[in-house]
């Protein structure tokens, strides 16, 4: 069975460490934030200026002028601080993000991300993130494996302007997590119930396969 959002988050925040500055993406990136362990301590950053986000607020809590990089309202925590977006940039330019989870429309087998732009439609807009894969040593891609038509959006090469180029390391489906290898995606776990054969299917590019592959531990 295919992971759900909630589910992909939920399988990214087992790759969070103790310590660490996490920056969170627009869409399923945000929901990351929600399953954070509890016996560890992390700082969310937003590029539009905020240091130490919470959780989504409640009905109950909402605070219309609490908003991250993407306008969704969320929380602050008691060490939490606010300052400008050149302060926030410079903090992501300056490689003081440990972990960058992003979402994407394509990624490519060399680890090349599109992420911004799809010609003819109106979309939120590059954001933070091209300055994210330029700075950040360790990205995790959260997305759908395939797209609504079906088809794949793990390619040989993407066909959409790029975000970045060979930049992404690890990809989060909903049918599996990947690594990007010097040869093509290298399946490291699969979805419950998703079968290998499935996921090369819905994988336009190499996807390598080595042993057994286990069902992901959620």
């Amino acid at each position: 069975m295919a992971l759900t959002k909630e589910q992909i988050a939920q399988r990214i925040a087992l790759e969070i460490k103790d310590g660490y500055y996490i920056n969170l993406g627009i869409g399923i990136p945000t929901l990351v934030a929600n399953y954070v362990p509890d016996n560890i301590h992390v700082t969310l950053h937003s590029e539009n200026g905020l240091l130490g986000m919470g959780p989504f607020p409640t009905a109950e809590n909402v605070d219309a002028d609490l908003i991250n990089a993407g306008k969704q309202t969320v929380t602050i925590l008691p060490d939490g601080a606010f300052f400008d977006s050149a302060m926030s940039f410079a903090m992501i330019r300056g490689g003081h993000i440990d972990l960058t989870v992003l979402g994407a429309f394509e990624v490519s087998e060399s680890g090349d991300i599109a992420s911004w732009k799809i010609p003819g439609k109106m979309i939120k807009g590059m954001g933070g993130a091209m300055d994210l894969v330029a700075a950040a040593d360790n990205i995790i891609v959260a997305m759908q494996h395939t797209n609504r038509a079906g088809e794949s959006k793990l390619l040989k090469k993407c066909t959409l302007p790029l975000t970045g180029a060979n930049c992404i390391k690890k990809i989060v489906t909903d049918l599996a997590l990947l690594e990007v290898g010097e040869k093509g995606f290298i399946l490291k776990e699969r979805a419950p119930g998703v079968s290998v054969e499935e996921i090369q299917n819905a994988t336009e590019g190499t996807l390598i396969v080595q042993g057994e592959i286990p069902e992901m531990k959620l």
